[in-house]
């Protein structure tokens, strides 16, 4: 992961110029490219990337918090699946073991889940809506750890930038 990063900042150093025009994206386009990819289910979509490399090129909280707001929402595919009854997951031992972590700590298991990057998290939707946890609740949960992933993986990107321009020069 670390390597994957170290790569992904050389590369967006060595093409700012490129790269300088996702800031025409703006915080709006944090919001939208994380609802977008977020909104996948099971299978990830690059959303963060885009926000790496956004939070060197914009302030890194803003990015966050647009990201992260932009994330819960494509997260509630998710949970809509799970509340209609549609079954998306399959009967895995995965899919068993977070349904013990949300039989037993529901909400501080969708909070972990969400901000840890991991695919976990769409099974985690799935099962909050099919035990019908309240919306309100899983969007209060949710939202605080994409902020909070969002805000961490745009400071890297900021921060990150800044340490490989001195590297290479």
């Amino acid at each position: 992961m670390l390597a994957l990063v170290v790569l992904m900042t050389v590369a967006i150093s060595l093409n700012q110029e490129r790269l300088s025009s996702l800031a025409a994206f703006g915080y709006v386009g944090a919001f939208l490219v994380m609802a977008l990819s977020n909104a996948t289910l099971i299978l990830p979509a690059p959303g963060l990337i885009f926000v790496f490399a956004l939070g060197s090129s914009l302030h890194p909280l803003l990015v966050g918090l647009f990201a992260g707001v932009g994330a819960t929402l494509g997260e509630l595919t998710g949970y809509i699946a799970g509340y209609s009854g549609v079954s998306i997951a399959e009967d895995t031992a995965i899919v068993a073991r977070v349904q013990m972590w949300m039989e037993r700590r529901g909400l501080w298991t969708i909070f972990f889940l969400c901000f840890i990057p991991n695919p976990l998290f769409d099974i985690a939707g799935i099962l909050a809506g099919a035990s019908r946890i309240p919306v309100l609740h899983f969007l209060g949960v949710s939202v605080i750890g994409k902020i909070l992933q969002s805000t961490s993986i745009a400071l890297a990107g900021s921060l990150s930038l800044s340490w490989v321009h001195k590297l290479l020069s």
